[in-house]
């Protein structure tokens, strides 16, 4: 592989951080808030707020709307750590209606740990 011609599992894994995973977080989350009672709905609308976020930013430059008072504070904490804090502490929050009472639908939780997973391992592969 050459500078100009990066690999696949990196462009894998740029499309997946950008576009795949706070869509299906969200969605996620929209499920929990919707199945969920009580205090397993907190964490759920925390991080469906924090994936609405992440999605305006990254589709922000292509509507025009990169000018709005929040686009650039929600890109700079988009960005930091490699692009991997922002996905990590919004999964580790929606993980926390796993452990709260009152949860239903606990299919939701399978496909959250195994999207995680997934995108770790991905990140991780692209470090190899």
């Amino acid at each position: 592989m050459s500078f100009f011609e990066p690999s696949p599992v990196l462009v894998a894994f740029i499309f997946v951080q950008r576009f795949v995973f706070f869509e299906v977080l969200g969605l996620l989350a929209l499920l929990r808030m919707i199945a969920g009672r009580g205090k397993a709905r907190v964490p759920a609308a925390i991080a469906l707020i924090i994936s609405s976020a992440a999605i305006f930013a990254s589709f922000a430059p292509a509507l025009n709307l990169q000018s709005l008072p929040l686009y650039a504070d929600i890109a700079r904490v988009q960005a930091s750590g490699g692009g991997m804090i922002l996905p990590l502490v919004a999964s580790a929050i929606f993980a926390l209606s796993l452990v709260l009472p009152q949860r239903r639908w606990r299919w939701i939780d399978v496909l959250h740990i195994v999207g995680v997973l997934a995108f770790l391992g991905l990140w991780l592969a692209t470090r190899v």
